[in-house]
């Protein structure tokens, strides 16, 4: 079983920035996919950003040039740092890890509790 943690949503002013973080803890024998979601009140959860690895990324067109993902794999952690902040941005991030738990297992998939990004215009 993987724990997954997210911290860093909050409160900011359109054009500010933010820096979100999703920790895991558990066992995990490796890591096929990490990605960020957000979900607006009434509406579909959409990919916002997603990572294979450091070359190979993925975002939204929505977010393309404003966000980033990262990854720090020797702390199991995924970041999605968040520049030039839009009010469209609201909504409630979760982030997303597809992984096995041992040598010839299948894909299991994990989410996190979700934190808000709220920004003001």
């Amino acid at each position: 079983q993987v724990q997954l943690v997210e911290s860093g949503g909050g409160l900011v002013q359109a054009g500010g920035s933010l820096r979100l973080s999703c920790a895991a803890s558990g066992i995990i024998f490796s890591i096929k996919s990490m990605g960020w979601y957000r979900q607006i009140l009434g509406k579909q959860r959409e990919l916002v950003a997603g990572i294979i690895s450091p070359t190979r990324t993925n975002y939204a067109d929505s977010v393309r040039g404003r966000f980033t993902i990262s990854r720090d794999n020797a702390k199991n952690t995924v970041f999605l740092q968040m520049n030039s902040l839009k009010p469209e941005d609201t909504a409630l991030y979760y982030c997303n890890w597809i992984v096995t738990e041992r040598a010839g297992g299948g894909l299991l998939e994990y989410w996190g509790q979700g934190t808000q990004v709220t920004v003001s215009s």
